[in-house]
């Protein structure tokens, strides 16, 4: 009787335990309509991309080397066509959680192609076909000088529209009140991210003034959050730190969200620290996440200088009729020396001479005490939108950003760097506590994320604030999508005076 009793039972368990998955099946948000399309969108790019590239070089080699023919320059195409979708798909190029979002996007990308250029020197030797190893070295390549570009043309029409409050995914917020304040302020922040906070849920069910969170409603307490996420289903459960967010209960939550399609992310606490530098691992049945240190040396901070040496020597050959056109247009426009030289601190406080061309008049550092008064600085450096000291050529070097070219020399010498935090006064190093001058870690840059995130609309604190994320998330990647964003922000003229 007892054997009947327990079959039963696990009968009903068994049907209880179906009849809940056919609940979240049918609670699931559908996927929207844009979130597909611009998926589909970038891999469509990415494999037209490459079957276009390849071909193309396929046909101009043939042209130039004989030892291309008709079948294996075929066998070439077909190879690295397959392969390189393949790298791509491995590496998770097209993973909807990265697309059209920060670095990582082009991180991925950047490994997918890297991946092929592995996969396709060990199918060359397999298949010993004539002049592969030519071929790899330039279609790769090429193959990189389109993507990159397409992926962030297809970025603009998506942050435009988030901009806008458009292909937005939407996010409940659990924690305490001051992280997911914090939450809602960097959401509405970077709104190109896509993150739109509708919801929040706290210990008590209970905003600041009762009902909502800086303008956000609050619907209920942590321990109805699940219940919360099916009933307004909700895109992202963004977990923020609370004592009431045990391993217990965030396990708990983690298994009752599955199938309700909601993406739960956990903030570590860590708000600062990200990207290259955190790394999840499992021991001895534990999840941990590792926090390494910042990169401040080893191989990849001696790429980085080989990159900063070379680009700005080639810069500078580039930029050579340019730069000796504004020199006498400065000359011209007033009296006094072309180039303005001002001591700055570099690397672990060392001084150094920063050069820029001149934008003020000769006696402007004596002139800047009688206008102490209408500064519109940040509090530590002085500004003004509408500077007298200025000269007339001065306001168009400084709103494109033209009177920084001559910095090159510095980091052609070594003493900056492409992209780093901005250079500092010395009376500025000289009022920063103890974690402001972990911004004295790395070299200074020619452009930054001051330079990308505002310029001189920046308040001083956000302007430290982005100096040591730089120093703490530094990697290749970032610096690449710092210069990048740069020319954007030049030749836009916001936020410089």
């Amino acid at each position: 009787m007892s054997e009947q009793v327990r079959a039963a039972r696990d009968v009903d368990g068994l049907r209880s335990t179906l009849n809940t998955l056919s609940e979240r099946r049918q609670t699931h948000p559908p996927v929207a309509r844009w979130e597909s399309r611009y998926r589909y969108a970038v891999i469509t790019a990415d494999v037209l991309t490459v079957a276009l590239v390849v071909i193309a070089v396929g046909a101009v080699m043939s042209m130039r080397h004989t030892a291309f023919g008709p079948l294996s320059l075929a066998l070439l195409d077909i190879l690295t066509v397959v392969l390189v979708v393949g790298s791509l798909a491995i590496n998770r190029v097209w993973t909807p959680t990265v697309l059209g979002q920060g670095a990582e996007e082009f991180r991925r990308l950047g490994r997918g192609l890297f991946g092929a250029v592995v996969a396709l020197g060990l199918g060359a030797l397999a298949v010993d076909i004539p002049g592969a190893r030519l071929w790899i070295f330039v279609v790769v390549p090429a193959i990189a000088l389109v993507a990159f570009p397409m992926r962030y043309l297809l970025r603009r029409p998506l942050h435009r529209g988030r901009s806008e409050g458009r292909f937005l995914l939407s996010v409940l917020a659990a924690g305490n009140l001051d992280t997911v304040e914090d939450l809602i302020l960097r959401t509405k922040r970077v709104a190109h991210l896509g993150w739109r906070v509708d919801a929040i849920c706290t210990i008590d069910g209970r905003g600041r003034s009762g009902t909502d969170v800086d303008g956000v409603p609050v619907v209920g307490q942590l321990r109805e959050l699940a219940e919360h996420v099916r009933r307004g289903g909700y895109r992202i459960v963004a977990v923020t730190p609370d004592a009431y967010w045990t391993p217990r209960r965030l396990q708990q939550l983690a298994w009752a969200l599955e199938g309700s399609g909601a993406e739960m992310v956990v903030s570590p606490g860590l708000m600062e620290v990200a990207g290259p530098r955190l790394h999840m691992s499992a021991v001895l049945g534990m999840p941990l996440l590792r926090v390494s240190e910042p990169a401040l040396s080893g191989f990849r901070r001696l790429v980085k200088e080989v990159v900063d040496r070379v680009g700005a020597f080639v810069l500078l050959v580039l930029l050579a009729p340019l730069m000796f056109a504004v020199a006498a247009f400065v000359m011209i426009d007033s009296r006094g020396p072309v180039f303005y030289r001002q001591k700055r601190v570099g690397k672990t406080g060392v001084p150094f001479t920063i050069i820029k061309f001149r934008t003020m008049v000769t006696n402007a550092d004596a002139l800047r005490a009688r206008l102490a008064s209408v500064d519109e600085g940040n509090g530590v450096l002085f500004k003004m939108k509408k500077d007298p000291r200025i000269t007339k050529v001065g306001t168009f070097l400084r709103r494109y950003s033209i009177d920084e070219l001559p910095q090159l020399f510095n980091v052609l010498a070594g003493s900056m760097s492409l992209v780093g935090p901005r250079p500092p006064l010395p009376e500025e190093t000289a009022k920063y506590s103890s974690d402001v001058r972990r911004r004295l870690l790395v070299k200074p840059g020619l452009t930054g994320l001051w330079q990308v995130s505002g310029r001189s609309d920046l308040s001083w604190e956000e302007s430290i604030r982005l100096d040591l994320r730089y120093v703490e998330d530094w990697s290749l990647a970032l610096d690449l999508v710092i210069m990048w964003k740069t020319f954007r922000a030049v030749f836009g003229g916001q936020g410089a005076y």
